[in-house]
């Protein structure tokens, strides 16, 4: 791999540690940037390898947003046990079930996840604990650590963007500790996944660790700047991450 082509994919992975550490989506550039950069690299091991960088990046913003703001280890430690067996089943799947039929379900729940965000403007900038009841404890815990996770393992992008959003119109969590929660999540969803691919050959372990370096940079820098501009900055991100993804999987499925 030449100079130029090794830089990009590490800038791409500190931009990615940046968007995953604010309001998730940051397997949107890395995937893609791998797939780019290495055209004859299994989709599988693409995979692995970004799981890999982003394990680092997603525990590094948990453990910022920890120290910095409070984490309700009540919902996200449970999730996150859960997020660690459905994310390895999905990775031991993700080599048998094509992307490409996942697509369309997606996009409808992406497209609707911008109109509902947009309709609902105060969601997520200040938090609603009426909504904390043990019933929807109970249900953000399964679709985060069971549903959310295992889509986790099979393909990836916006992972991080569906937790933030269960965690805010499940429970009621603002932006600020809806990402916080599901940093905490994801990093139990990459650990799950990476144990998987790394067990069946599906890593490439040097560039992961130098990727891993940078994203830990760009989720360093994400957290603190969403805890220091509050849940309408997250807001305004997710808003673009979410348009970001339903483009670019609006693309793939136009040329398939």
């Amino acid at each position: 791999m030449d100079a130029v082509t090794l830089s990009t994919l590490l800038a791409a992975a500190a931009m990615a540690g940046w968007v995953d550490a604010v309001v998730g989506g940051g397997g949107l550039l890395l995937l893609p940037a791998l797939l780019v950069a290495a055209p004859g690299l299994p989709v599988a091991t693409a995979l692995g390898t970004n799981k890999l960088a982003a394990i680092f990046g997603t525990a590094t913003a948990a453990a910022t947003y920890a120290r910095r703001t409070k984490v309700d280890w009540r919902v996200a430690g449970p999730a996150a046990g859960l997020a660690v067996l459905s994310a390895g089943v999905g990775a031991a799947l993700a080599g048998a079930v094509p992307a490409s039929a996942y697509r369309p379900v997606v996009l409808v729940v992406l497209v609707s996840v911008a109109v509902f965000v947009l309709l609902r403007p105060r969601m997520g900038v200040v938090a609603v604990p009426a909504k904390r009841t043990p019933v929807r404890v109970a249900v953000v815990i399964a679709v985060a650590g069971v549903g959310i996770a295992l889509y986790d393992g099979l393909i990836g992008p916006g992972t991080g963007t569906f937790l933030v959003l269960a965690f805010t119109a499940l429970v009621g969590a603002d932006f600020v500790h809806g990402s916080a929660m599901a940093k905490v999540v994801n990093a139990g969803t990459n650990l799950g996944a990476l144990v998987v691919f790394g067990v069946t050959g599906h890593v490439w372990w040097l560039l992961g660790a130098g990727m891993a370096v940078c994203n830990i940079a760009g989720a360093v820098l994400g957290a603190r700047m969403a805890l220091r501009r509050g849940s309408g900055f997250v807001r305004v991100v997710l808003l673009v991450v979410v348009v970001a993804l339903v483009a670019k999987l609006g693309h793939d499925q136009w040329v398939s």
